[in-house]
């Protein structure tokens, strides 16, 4: 299928391909292609979760939701969440346990996000980017579970992570 990319920015680009769909029927399709994302859950040894307020220039707000960051190309996806469960919360894991993955927008984005649990935590040293404003926070689960139902927590691919977490037993 022929594919054309439409626009082209740092790590992300728009393309527009013709794709043959399951009843034999060809479509042009536009597709945001994106190098895909690490979530991380980060526990305390007191089973409290660290969480970021970042400001999200997109939305002109502060969201409340777990450490998250953008694959570098051809970065290990577990690389990615240690560098940065360190740039955001200043942490490092002894403890990683995957819950597998997201699809945060499968109807015009091809991003995987990929879920990690990190346990035994210590204080180590990350640099933010440049284009991140964060203060750490660390909330109980009944604290957490107490901001998404007063809607505090609106982030999705928290929610979902959340969730996932809750339902494997991690808290």
């Amino acid at each position: 299928m022929s594919s054309k990319i439409r626009y082209q920015w740092k790590c992300f680009s728009v393309e527009e391909q013709a794709h043959l769909l399951p009843n034999n029927k060809q479509v042009n399709f536009t597709t945001i292609k994106h190098p895909g994302a690490v979530v991380i859950i980060p526990i305390n040894s007191q089973g409290h979760i660290v969480l970021v307020n970042q400001y999200r220039p997109a939305i002109k707000q502060w969201i409340l939701e777990f450490p998250a960051g953008t694959l570098e190309p051809n970065e290990d996806v577990f690389e990615c969440a240690k560098r940065e469960l360190a740039e955001e919360v200043n942490l490092k894991a002894e403890s990683w346990q995957s819950l597998g993955e997201l699809l945060p927008v499968p109807s015009f984005c091809d991003e995987i996000q990929y879920l990690f649990v990190a346990t035994d935590l210590t204080p180590t040293i990350g640099e933010l980017d440049d284009d991140e404003i964060i203060e750490v926070v660390t909330l109980s689960v009944q604290q957490v579970e107490q901001k998404i139902v007063q809607n505090e927590i609106q982030d999705n691919k928290t929610l979902a992570a959340f969730l996932k977490a809750r339902l494997a037993g991690y808290l």
